[in-house]
């Protein structure tokens, strides 16, 4: 195999990606995937190391059938890494070429869909690609801090509005306490070690992101071009649910025309770990303290961005939770995990963690022990956090445009399945 510099030979701006794991390991990769039957990958693969761009486009196209030839986990795990491999090639081509959305669309897509062998060279081609980007489309720097539209404006709640889309008995239980500035050990001795959920106010003000994040222009600079997840649909427990593809651009052009009465259905980037995708929006946020009480440990911090009225259905999670409400308000509504029958959860192993329970239009023949339930809810507002122990079922759905990151995290007595 040739070295990095050749695939990118055939542009004239001298811009060329360096690939040094994929260099390494590109002819043992090319062996196993030929030991698995992917012959004509291997040769597509060789033509688009020598420079040619179609040859790179048909090896990306076989390996991306392999990855849909049966069920996610069946796939082989080479034929992922084979991917990884096709994407780098493609992007090296239209990074030679100038097309650094192209590129940037190729790279996102082998950390999207490929293996774990050539991620660093993965996020280091991104990070090049982007910071040509910027050359071409002046910096961060230059364009100011995009002060001009707003995602959500700075209106208050209307409670009594709020309350016609809310489930039945909405704020009228018991609220979920708030505190300001809780202490570290108030959060442990208090909340941490009672498996007590809490909203906590005035701790995210230095966050870079809760100045940026609710301008569209800083947004589309900094990720308008990457490539994410999203799904489409009232939520992932409904029939017509599904997921798409698309430039962070477009998303943002969905999200902001949505309009809760529309028939068009909400697009939702839902539990993605968007931060270890796009590094410039990893830095304006911060880990909290409270995720390191209990000699805690981080397991995935995920971005949750959408428009008014995407609901997350009732469900539980194994880890602690820190919800944090950057942009927008949301209402949550929390079950203890002692009323777990109560709630009737799926009997599916994929679904277990989730109830059969439709909050918005509970079936009372159905499901009779839900209906009279206590809970405990809240609107959690921009700039608060919301603890979720562990295996609390909770609902949440949108009030405005929303933009939240939670963190999940575990300590050493949690039970095994967390």
């Amino acid at each position: 195999m040739s070295g990095p510099s050749t695939a990118a030979s055939s542009g004239d701006n001298g811009l060329r990606l360096s690939t040094p794991t994929l260099d390494a390991e590109s002819q043992s990769l090319l062996q196993a995937i030929s030991a698995q039957g992917g012959y004509a990958y291997a040769r597509m693969a060789a033509l688009s190391a020598a420079g040619d761009q179609s040859a790179a486009e048909a090896a990306r196209d076989m390996a991306w059938e392999q990855l849909h030839s049966g069920p996610w986990h069946s796939v082989l795990p080479v034929w992922r890494d084979a991917y990884s491999m096709a994407c780098l090639h493609v992007a090296k081509f239209h990074f030679a070429a100038g097309e650094f959305g192209e590129a940037l669309g190729a790279l996102d897509m082998g950390l999207i869909m490929g293996g774990m062998l050539l991620r660093k060279d993965l996020h280091d081609s991104v990070l090049l690609v982007s910071s040509e980007a910027r050359k071409k489309t002046k910096s961060l720097q230059a364009c100011g801090d995009f002060k001009g539209e707003k995602l959500v404006p700075e209106v208050p709640v209307d409670v009594n509005e709020v309350l016609k889309i809310l489930p039945c008995r909405s704020l009228t239980s018991r609220r979920v306490e708030k505190r300001s500035a809780l202490s570290l050990e108030g959060f442990l001795c208090d909340y941490f070690q009672t498996g007590t959920p809490v909203v906590i106010t005035n701790c995210m003000a230095h966050w870079p992101a809760r100045t940026k994040w609710n301008h569209l222009g800083y947004l589309n600079a900094v990720a308008g071009n990457r490539t994410v997840p999203v799904e489409v649909g009232k939520n992932y427990l409904c029939s017509d649910w599904k997921q798409e593809l698309v430039t962070f651009s477009k998303f943002l052009e969905r999200i902001r025309t949505n309009k809760p009465s529309s028939s068009v259905e909400p697009t939702y980037l839902a539990q993605h770990p968007l931060f270890d995708q796009i590094n410039e929006l990893r830095g304006d946020i911060c880990i909290p303290d409270y995720c390191f009480v209990g000699g805690g440990e981080l397991q995935s911090l995920n971005a949750w961005f959408g428009p008014a009225g995407t609901v997350t259905p009732l469900h539980h999670d194994p880890h602690h939770n820190i919800l944090a409400q950057v942009v927008g308000k949301k209402y949550v509504r929390l079950y203890p995990s002692s009323l777990q029958d109560e709630l009737y959860p799926y009997s599916e192993t994929m679904l277990c963690n989730s109830s059969q329970v439709d909050l918005d239009n509970i079936d009372k023949t159905e499901f009779p022990k839900a209906v009279e339930l206590e809970f405990m809810d809240c609107i959690l507002e921009e700039g608060e956090m919301l603890y979720i122990p562990p295996k609390w079922w909770h609902y949440v759905r949108s009030l405005t445009m929303s933009f939240s990151v939670s963190f999940w995290w575990s300590n050493e007595t949690d039970s095994s399945d967390s």
